[in-house]
């Protein structure tokens, strides 16, 4: 891996719109990588499913075992001894074409978004090489938010049923994009800003705008899976059930 002392991810504001329709959709990431491959070798079970069956044709079936908890017929690909993908050969992955929809949503940038440490330091410190830039001031309200929303989630579990947020630091940071408008601070024609509401009330609104993503979510699916997409554009972003999380 070449070695820089920053990447450029681009705008915040760009990348998260785009970042939470291609979720949504699930058409891929549009990730720069270049010759990085953390992700690949840090011992990540990949989520591979049933109707992908482009990619299961290309993995020798002893290297899938059966999902626990997931709908029938879907796979986990699982690592080497030394915690790599069996399908990555000489720094690349030898089905890239093919390769699982949870690969291509893959997005290290949303680590450097929420502000937080990922679960394994090798994508930590590629993901902390990651710069955004923020030309206006929605920018940096909404990266603020963002941030915000990934500090809620960590830091008031109890506020949520179970007593608990997301545990891994992927689904947090990717519900964080998802739920962030509910941190975004208003502010009347003077410049003042709102006051934070309670945390049970923001707790509330995380569950609400979280289960219309959801329902979103199932609704593209639905449609993918029954004929060609209709007309009208879906927003919203994932909660990160096809994320890897090793």
């Amino acid at each position: 891996m070449t070695e820089r002392r920053d990447l450029p991810a681009g705008e915040l504001s760009s990348w998260l719109r785009r970042t939470r329709v291609a979720l949504v959709e699930e058409d891929g990431a549009d990730v720069p990588c270049g010759e990085c491959c953390a992700c690949c070798t840090t011992s990540h079970f990949v989520h591979v499913r049933p109707e992908e069956t482009r990619t299961l044709a290309r993995i020798p079936r002893e290297l899938l075992f059966p999902a626990p908890g997931l709908p029938k017929g879907s796979g986990l690909l699982g690592y080497d001894e030394h915690g790599r993908c069996p399908m990555l050969t000489d720094g690349r992955c030898s089905i890239y074409e093919d390769r699982p929809s949870t690969c291509r949503n893959y997005d290290c940038r949303v680590f450097a978004a929420a502000g937080i440490t990922a679960d394994s330091d090798l994508i930590t410190r590629q993901a902390r090489r990651w710069k955004f830039t923020h030309p206006t001031q929605d920018d940096r309200d909404q990266h603020a938010a963002v941030r915000a929303a990934a500090r809620f989630l960590r830091e008031r579990g109890e506020c949520f049923p179970g007593g608990s947020g997301p545990r891994s630091p992927v689904q947090l940071a990717l519900l964080a994009l998802t739920v962030h408008e509910v941190f975004l601070e208003t502010g009347d024609a003077s410049g003042v800003r709102a006051h934070a509401a309670p945390d049970a009330d923001l707790a509330r609104s995380v569950l609400d705008v979280n289960e219309r993503f959801e329902a979103a979510r199932a609704a593209a699916r639905a449609s993918r899976r029954t004929g060609p997409r209709g007309t009208e554009a879906v927003g919203g972003c994932v909660a990160g059930e096809d994320a890897p999380d090793g």
